[in-house]
């Protein structure tokens, strides 16, 4: 099970395997943390400055799912952090009031909830020593007394630890006085009392709940949870110690704990880690990771693994400390994306965003593998492919920067004659020509890409120059302008007049057709004009207002029906064959249109997320007012004491901040040069769309006579190639990868001579997926090597029928080499020192 909590209270839950949501639910307050209990039986949660546990749902689908068990106060602040003991029975947390509070999950008789004291700022993490370890510590050491050296009194039952915000590590120990006065209080204790006090443990839902009338005890031998050892105990500060910060300028943001290996991780808010040891507090390992905050961090249960999170740069980092080595570090832009590109071979996309600076992202892992060197400073707002080692980028600053992907530097900057800011670029099928259009004068620069010389300047608009784009074949400009024309231009005559096309109203995007026939133009309200580039005429027109409206925002005065003013589309792009058009613009839907009927076939909703503004198609009536959306107070008694009322007569704290809503759009949409995938670039980051689903069963040309049963039948006959075909008509991915690992090596040539044309393709798919797991690489190599000798000649005839399935193959084949090409050279350095030392050691031992 999974449990997602949203920043406006709004609970999933979620089957996690099967991707199925079971329930939706609403917490009427702030959630700041939440954690399953050990046992899996329930789970904590930080209900502003309250703690709740709930009974942990089932895998399907009820009604009410989500059960209340308790709810637990005492904390004067909001609760910031919260954790369980090992046996789920004691319940820790943390909260803005800088205590600590402890309390039993059950009814516990003469338990009294415990207060922690001591810190100066807030709680960041609280964390309970495991049990074992701690009952270990005092019977290995302390066996009489279990005294463990501490300045409390007592024998040690448990221990915990606290740190705050301003670098302070607390050690609390509970520790019990001498049991003798409680010991003759036991034995003086009659049976009905005994019972009495398993009552209490039964009706108040504890796990150690079976009583045996007949006897008095407890089953189970007589141990007891730590809910029971902590009874009449005492909580006590045994040591503090002290992070190397300035408190100033470095705050503790976030802990992680792992019981097991009693390790802590600390994140800073400078961007530095620590790895700590416990209880002795010494650091292990420290690393400076990024220069912003680390929002969260998190230790995998085997503890070598670190996971942080920086939300304000976007970076997903995994650590493994060890080795001292990344296994993980993926960044986004930081302020959102602007733009994308894909590559002429469809696995690189190239985006551009508000933070000036340019990514490469894998197609199909979703990786991004390089960040470019940060030239632009201002917002990026287009990124073009001259070539498949060259990406070219226009910015806000007035430059257009050419990049080398080799070894990713920008090795040449164009630049205007007249300072202004580039809102869209172009580059020719060749490579050799960039223009940029510019929004304030309204023109276009032409460049040589080869020279870096401003070659020709485009005037003639009246506004800004919006969008353009070359023409496939000829060199051809066509360019889109928000003074309501389209303007054709032919670069290579100078004197030449430019073709206009009337649109009557701003003109925010165009795209030639893939064979140049066709152009087509977006306009402001919401309608896609189909010119004929030959002659001029308006071929047809599609009102995708429609279409593309849905969300209303929060600041809208009128329904999504009745709101006219974002239905339009900023952004065409055409698929490889010329028959559909993708559009995408200022709303939460990308629509996918059929020219020739003029009909839509298929709409996406690129987001779901209800945090994002516009998302919702009605909003609740209760948060609008006459004059708009009204704030929403927070239920948190401590959200609004930062701020002492200013004005005369206030009745609330009032500093005049408002929150906004990051607004659900799309910024550009692209097809991919294969013509299996669309991608697209929102508030939210990059979208890819593929066609290449996972492999599910569709059975084709099935007889009685083809089932597993004959399948396995065959293969124990010797027959691999007819079992290999009937498996390939179940089209069962398990049948078929144990086909194809049964086969012995010394049949795959014949098996793959008796495969027919027409399972080629279901054959190379099946391949590529049993390979990216698989450990018997020169197996599968050797069925790739006998496919390319044997039906190479006609797949690269029908290349595109075959494209899909070998683009798979060839991906996977690549990531196998690189895999193993690093464990090589690791090898190989290995073995080359040991010989140089054997070398050294023999040679030394020839001398004496």
């Amino acid at each position: 099970l999974l449990i997602v909590v949203d920043v406006n209270h709004y609970a999933m839950l979620v089957n996690y395997h099967r991707g199925v949501i079971l329930h939706r639910f609403k917490f009427k307050r702030p959630v700041r943390d939440m954690k399953f209990s050990p046992d899996g039986s329930k789970f904590a949660v930080s209900f502003g400055k309250f703690v709740q546990v709930w009974l942990t749902p089932g895998i399907r689908r009820e009604f009410a799912p989500m059960v209340l068990h308790r709810k637990y106060t005492g904390l004067v602040g909001d609760v910031t952090t919260l954790d369980w003991s090992s046996d789920s029975s004691v319940l820790l947390a943390g909260g803005k009031d800088c205590q600590a509070r402890v309390w039993t999950v059950d009814t516990v008789k003469d338990y009294e909830p415990w207060t922690l004291i001591g810190h100066k700022k807030p709680l960041i993490g609280v964390h309970f020593e495991d049990r074992g370890k701690t009952l270990a510590e005092r019977d290995q050491f302390f066996v009489g007394s279990g005294n463990t050296g501490s300045s409390l009194a007592g024998k040690l039952v448990g221990r915990c630890y606290t740190v705050s915000q301003d670098g302070v590590i607390c050690t609390r120990e509970c520790r019990k006085e001498e049991e003798e006065e409680e010991a003759d209080l036991n034995d003086k204790m009659t049976g009905l009392e005994s019972l009495g006090n398993d009552a209490v443990d039964f009706f108040s839902g504890s796990g150690d709940a079976a009583i045996t009338f007949s006897t008095g005890e407890k089953s189970g031998g007589g141990s007891t949870d730590q809910a029971h050892d902590i009874v009449k105990a005492k909580w006590g500060t045994t040591s503090r110690h002290y992070f190397n910060t300035n408190s100033s300028t470095q705050n503790v943001v976030s802990t992680s704990y792992s019981p097991k290996h009693s390790l802590l991780v600390v994140g800073f808010s400078t961007g530095l880690f620590g790895l700590y040891e416990l209880p002795s507090v010494s650091n292990i390992h420290t690393l400076s990771l990024s220069h912003s905050t680390i929002g969260t961090v998190s230790i995998n249960p085997s503890a070598d693994w670190l996971a942080f999170g920086c939300p304000k740069t976007q970076q997903l980092l995994i650590w493994e400390w060890r080795s001292e080595t990344y296994i993980l570090k993926q960044s986004g832009h930081a302020y959102g994306m602007k733009c994308l590109a894909y590559s002429p071979d469809g696995i690189v996309v190239a985006t551009g965003g508000e933070d000036g600076t340019v990514k490469l992202w894998n197609s199909q892992s979703g990786f991004c593998y390089v960040t470019l060197p940060k030239t632009h400073t201002a917002a990026v707002t287009s990124v073009k492919f001259a070539n498949p080692t060259v990406v070219l980028s226009a910015s806000l600053d007035g430059t257009v920067r050419a990049h080398d992907l080799h070894r990713y530097r920008n090795f040449k900057t164009y630049t205007s004659d007249v300072p202004c800011q580039f809102l869209s670029m172009a580059v020719d099928k060749s490579g050799e020509v960039v223009c940029a259009g510019s929004a304030e004068p309204f023109r276009v620069c032409v460049w040589s890409v080869q020279t870096g010389k401003l070659t020709d300047v485009l005037t003639g608009h009246e506004g800004p120059v919006s969008s353009l784009d070359f023409h496939p074949v000829r060199g051809s400009l066509a360019s889109a302008s928000w003074d309501g024309t389209v303007k054709v231009w032919d670069l290579y005559k100078s004197d030449s007049t430019p073709e206009t096309f009337e649109s009557g109203a701003d003109v925010v995007c165009v795209a030639f057709r893939p064979d140049g026939n066709q152009i087509c133009s977006g306009t402001i309200r919401g309608l896609l004009r189909f010119w004929n580039t030959e002659d001029g005429s308006l071929i047809c027109e599609i009102d995708g207002q429609k279409d593309i409206k849905g969300g209303r925002k929060i600041n809208d005065r009128m329904t999504a029906d009745n709101n006219a003013s974002s239905r339009y589309f900023t952004s065409i792009a055409y698929s490889a064959d010329g028959t559909c058009l993708l559009a995408g613009g200022n709303s939460k839907y990308v629509c996918i249109y059929e020219i020739s009927q003029q009909i839509l076939l298929k709409k996406f909703q690129i987001s779901f997320n209800r945090s994002l503004d516009g998302v919702l198609d009605e909003l609740n009536s209760k948060n609008d007012g006459d004059r708009g959306p009204i704030d929403e107070e927070h239920d948190s008694a401590d959200e609004n004491n930062n701020y002492t009322p200013h004005l005369p007569g206030a009745k609330r704290a009032d500093d005049g901040s408002r929150k906004s809503k990051v607004e659900v759009l799309t910024m550009q949409v692209a097809f991919s040069p294969t013509g299996r995938e669309w991608s697209t670039v929102s508030g939210e980051g990059l979208h890819v769309y593929s066609l290449d689903d996972d492999m599910i069963f569709d059975p084709m040309a099935l007889t009685e006579a083809v089932t597993p049963g004959a399948v396995q039948s065959n293969l124990r006959k010797g027959k691999y190639g007819m079992a290999l075909l009937m498996s390939l008509h179940l089209n069962e991915f398990a049948l078929v990868k144990s086909v194809i690992e049964d086969t012995p090596y010394e049949s795959i040539s014949a098996v793959v001579r008796s495969v027919g044309q027409e399972h080629l393709s279901h054959l190379i798919q099946f391949l590529s997926k049993c390979m990216e797991d698989s450990p018997h690489v020169e197996y599968y190599l050797q069925w790739c090597l006998e496919l390319l000798q044997t039906h190479g000649l006609f797949m690269e005839k029908n290349r595109g029928k075959y494209l899909r399935s070998f683009r798979a193959l060839f991906r996977v084949v690549q990531s196998r080499y690189v895999d193993l090409k690093a464990i090589c050279d690791d090898n190989k350095y290995s073995l080359e020192f040991l010989e140089n030392q054997a070398n050294l050691l023999l040679g030394g031992q020839d001398d004496k």
